[in-house]
């Protein structure tokens, strides 16, 4: 496996992420900010969190399937959440089980998670990039 997620001794040990990635590949994958489009286009889950994060990640899922990993082979998540406020940290959570359950996977690599006044659509209200490691 080329990414080893850990919880170091003297940080907090966080449930929803690991602190630190320890990649030790020899391919980078580095995925564009998705967002809650479907193939064709489409916004999927419009007005709810949960369901556009769950888009977010199956999309992430499927570009990794065409780079030949998965969410296993991700070191770092960076979340961009519209209007962030600490009430929405349930829904994210919620959108994150949905899709771990759909891949099979439970994500849990290193994440930075920024409040954004607006993304490049109105419809949209968060939008994800990830960067893997693949052996």
């Amino acid at each position: 496996m080329a990414i080893t997620l850990v919880n170091p001794s003297g940080l907090p040990k966080i449930d929803v992420y690991r602190q630190v990635s320890i990649a030790t590949g020899s391919k980078l994958v580095f995925i564009a900010g998705q967002v809650a489009w479907d193939a064709e286009g489409i916004t999927v889950g419009e007005g709810d969190l949960a369901a556009q994060v769950e888009q977010c990640y199956l999309n992430i899922g499927t570009a990794l399937a065409e780079a030949g990993g998965s969410f296993d082979d991700v070191a770092k998540l960076t979340f961009y959440v519209v209007d962030w406020t600490p009430d929405k940290m349930p829904p994210l959570l919620e959108g994150i089980s949905r899709a771990a359950a759909k891949l099979g996977s439970a994500p849990v690599p290193p994440a930075t998670l920024l409040g954004v006044a607006a993304l490049d659509v109105p419809d949209h209200l968060v939008e994800i990039e990830a960067t893997a490691v693949l052996g």
